[in-house]
């Protein structure tokens, strides 16, 4: 079995690698990270709990670390793009988590929250920007960050970004990239805008799936119940008060939903916080806070916040309404049975629910709450893409073209990096990007 050791990170990332008690890498990261430090794009399917931050955010330290180049004012060298603003704050605590025996900036560009912070903290560059679409282009159009120079790209949870309406934006955010930089697609599902998408921002990507797409991890125990759907809240209120329920997270379908059930529970005696899109960034962050500080035992959320939430400790989810789209249900109970441990998903179905249920159960392919039971799955994945190699690129440690090293937009040498000259034609062995530009490579 591989340890971090073999993969070649450099000591102060295996030195904070170890301090959060990791030896051995998850299979995703086993595979992910091998890729990357050997620069390749690569188009990653994983469900959610396997450990897909780190496969990217490691090598990225790594290859920061070992770079000499400075940002650019206003610009970043890498860019990681995520769907929610909890996930975009998950990422970025990991980053600091993982290079607090290194030097690295980073700014967390996310709606919610005042911009003024996020424009200050980027006047000067950053190694790393993290951040949702919406904000990011908000910036983009007032001129307050510019991405021509970025070297590494992250797009995590794609099939999210598709079902939240992001793919306008993403296709946007990409035109303004430069071709020459290294891609990693993150999906824990691959619908057939996602693979469309991955065949246009990826060259010659390494796939790398660790487990059937949309099957839930086999450490969570699902149950169902069927119950009317005046009873529910009583229902969940039973479910709360269990012996061996220790920290809950509930799903419902709105924003309202949530904030009635939460009320709901505080009547009966139940700390409970909600979490949705029309809390401020600074509610939301509090109700996260309380819940994994052990203040609230039930975190009650819409499914903005299920790909969003990685606390450890997570006993038991429940749905308290079954979600419209199926692959929702294993993004739900992913926030239970992480890191290997066990978990429990109670799903209440009424009468009117039960085509819901049999959409996710034809998804997962199994009864839920019949071990042995069974329904056909459907897969549609192909082969992956195969686009045209641009051989060695900079990014995640792989080594640059020397061929086009210290060269800028107009193929003069350069000592540092400063504003990009008019894009001039590309040489015949680079691809002009979506605006035209070239793009740098790292020393």
């Amino acid at each position: 079995m591989k340890t971090f050791k073999d993969l070649g990170l450099a000591e102060p990332i295996l030195r904070a690698v170890e301090k959060e008690g990791y030896e051995n890498p998850t299979p995703i990261q086993a595979d992910v990270i091998p890729a990357l430090m050997e620069g390749k794009d690569v188009l990653g399917i994983a469900q959610t709990g396997t450990g897909k931050t780190a496969a990217f955010v490691l090598p990225l330290l790594h290859w920061i670390r070992e770079s000499k180049d400075r940002p650019v004012k206003r610009g970043c060298s890498a860019l990681i793009l995520a769907p929610t603003r909890e996930l975009a704050a998950q990422i970025n605590e990991s980053i600091r988590t993982y290079s607090r025996f290194m030097q690295c900036s980073t700014a967390l560009v996310v709606g919610g929250a005042r911009p003024g912070p996020q424009i200050q903290a980027i006047a000067r560059g950053v190694d790393i920007i993290v951040a949702t679409p919406g904000r990011l282009m908000d910036h983009m159009a007032a001129g307050k960050v510019r991405l021509d120079f970025v070297e590494s790209f992250v797009l995590d949870e794609a099939d999210q970004m598709l079902d939240m309406g992001f793919m306008p934006a993403i296709r946007k955010i990409v035109a303004a990239l430069p071709r020459d930089r290294q891609t990693v697609l993150l999906s824990a599902t691959m619908p057939k805008p996602i693979r469309a998408l991955a065949q246009d921002i990826l060259i010659d990507p390494q796939e790398i799936s660790v487990s059937p797409s949309s099957r839930p991890i086999e450490q969570i125990e699902q149950r169902i119940m069927h119950v009317q759907k005046t009873g529910k809240r009583d229902a969940l209120v039973g479910i709360l008060r269990g012996a061996e329920v220790e920290r809950t997270v509930v799903f419902t379908r709105t924003k309202r939903g949530a904030d009635k059930v939460c009320e709901h529970l505080e009547k009966a005696g139940l700390a409970a916080a909600a979490i949705h899109g029309d809390k401020s960034q600074g509610q939301r962050e509090r109700a996260l806070q309380a819940f994994k500080k052990g203040k609230v035992a039930t975190l009650v959320a819409t499914d903005i916040a299920a790909r969003g939430i990685d606390i450890d400790g997570v006993t038991h989810v429940v749905n308290f309404e079954l979600p419209n789209v199926p692959e929702a249900y294993v993004h739900r109970i992913g926030r239970t049975g992480r890191a290997g441990k066990s978990g429990v998903a109670i799903s209440l179905c009424d009468h009117t629910e039960k085509g819901l249920l049999r959409d996710i159960e034809r998804l997962i392919g199994r009864r839920i709450g019949d071990p042995d039971g069974s329904a056909p799955i459907e897969d549609d994945r192909s082969q992956g893409p195969r686009g045209k190699p641009r051989g060695n690129r900079g990014g995640f440690g792989g080594k640059p073209n020397p061929k086009n090293r210290n060269r800028n937009r107009n193929n003069k040498p350069q000592q540092r990096r400063g504003p990009a000259a008019p894009a001039a034609p590309a040489a015949p062995a680079a691809k002009a990007g979506p605006d035209g530009s070239q793009g740098l490579r790292r020393k």
